[in-house]
């Protein structure tokens, strides 16, 4: 901790050694790498304030292939940057230490995340201000060129991305893309995930797509959460992430159970097929209400994140279960809970005995849903992608409160 440091957006990675790397927002919009080789324990700035360049809703990955680019970082932001214009890309070749100059990433995809195949190839996804994309660059693990993006697809995620409503002040939900690295037969699919507003709806669901041919194609967008459609119903700050079996696993909060359409739980469904079909929903959270809490800001963030393995995943969500006696509120926490599709025993927190405005049903934590997914039926994949599509004059980005 720093005293009267204001940081924001922590984004976390780890390469395969066990060294762990956190990179963190400063008000200027530029960032600093940290470094821990003693899980957690202690961490080290690996340059100065504001050296690690970057800028809003920033996000980075690893290379772990045995490739060329094995260790390097690759990091994008949304288009508010530390310096520049344009969504911006940026890579480092010395483990987080220093960063090259940033790139203007073709059809700006904000808002979302990156990861890197098992040949090296980076690939980024994000809403470009309304359609989203999916971009390659397979010369960004050559320390010595230049990164350039080589494909760009237009994908279709069933709606566009969305803020305020249920969390005023922020997003309701990112974009994620995860690559598979099982080695098996869906080795290498790339998979998007995303809480997106259909058309004509101002709430929001879980939509999922898969890419079996390295992003050239991506499958018709499918529906996660199955709770039959309601224009009244939130499914919000969706995430996920694929375990190095294969399986998919995907959070989310949902409101289906609130009278008041707003108190939420955390939700999980997985997947054994690629995403063709998704288990049943089940909730692993007792309800909150999203609205109290607020720090300087009127949000509890713009999005979660789980890390999967072999039998489950690790999920760290935000929530207001907790009462501040200060404030006379429920103030906003962070909170761990783990998944699987086996049930078992999961940390539960523990609400006070303070009741939410509207009461709920009480959920039922982490039951054993169905181990062969039933529901969505089998996509239909696009026929035509949209490679290298023009970049259309990029309009001004969404507002961001102004930091503390």
């Amino acid at each position: 901790m720093e005293d009267n440091v204001f940081r924001s957006d922590p984004v976390t990675n780890s390469d395969e050694t066990g060294t762990f790397f956190y990179l963190s927002l400063l008000q200027t919009f530029c960032e600093n790498m940290y470094q821990s080789s003693n899980g957690g324990q202690s961490w080290t700035e690996l340059q100065a304030d504001g050296l690690a360049e970057g800028g809003d809703k920033q996000w980075f990955t690893i290379d772990k292939t045995n490739g060329p680019g094995h260790g390097f970082q690759y990091q994008s932001s949304d288009g508010i940057n530390c310096s520049g214009n344009g969504v911006q890309f940026q890579r480092s070749t010395d483990g987080g230490v220093t960063w090259q100059a940033p790139i203007v990433i073709p059809n700006e995809p904000t808002d979302g995340t990156l990861d890197v195949d098992t040949n090296g190839n980076l690939f980024i996804g994000g809403e470009g201000f309304s359609p989203f994309y999916c971009v390659r660059s397979s010369n960004a693990q050559f320390g010595d060129q230049t990164p350039v993006f080589d494909q760009i697809t237009q994908v279709d995620m069933g709606g566009e991305l969305s803020g305020g409503g249920i969390n005023p002040a922020g997003l309701d939900g990112m974009l994620f893309l995860a690559i598979d690295h099982s080695g098996g037969p869906t080795n290498n699919n790339i998979y998007m995930l995303a809480s997106v507003a259909p058309s004509g709806r101002t709430t929001t669901d879980v939509m999922f797509v898969r890419s079996t041919d390295g992003g050239a194609t991506f499958s018709a967008p499918i529906k996660v959460n199955d709770d039959p459609i309601n224009p009244n119903k939130w499914h919000w700050f969706g995430t996920f992430s694929v375990a190095p079996n294969g399986r998919l696993d995907a959070v989310w909060y949902d409101t289906r159970n609130a009278a008041n359409n707003t108190d939420s739980q955390l939700f999980y469904s997985f997947s054994t097929d690629a995403g063709v079909t998704w288990s049943p929903n089940v909730s692993v959270s007792n309800a909150f209400n999203p609205f109290e809490g607020y720090p300087n800001q009127s949000k509890i963030g713009d999005y979660i994140t789980m890390v999967s393995d072999e039998t489950g995943g690790n999920v760290a969500y935000s929530a207001t279960f907790n009462v501040n006696t200060n404030t006379g509120q429920h103030e906003e926490d962070v909170y761990y809970v783990r998944v699987s599709p086996t049930g078992g025993p999961t940390p539960t927190p523990s609400p006070t005995p303070t009741p939410t405005s509207t009461p709920t049903p009480t959920p039922t934590v982490t039951p054993t849903p169905t181990v062969t997914p039933t529901g969505t039926p089998t996509p239909t994949p696009s026929v035509t992608p949209t490679p290298r599509a023009t970049p259309r004059p990029r309009p001004t980005p969404r507002p961001r409160p102004t930091p503390r």
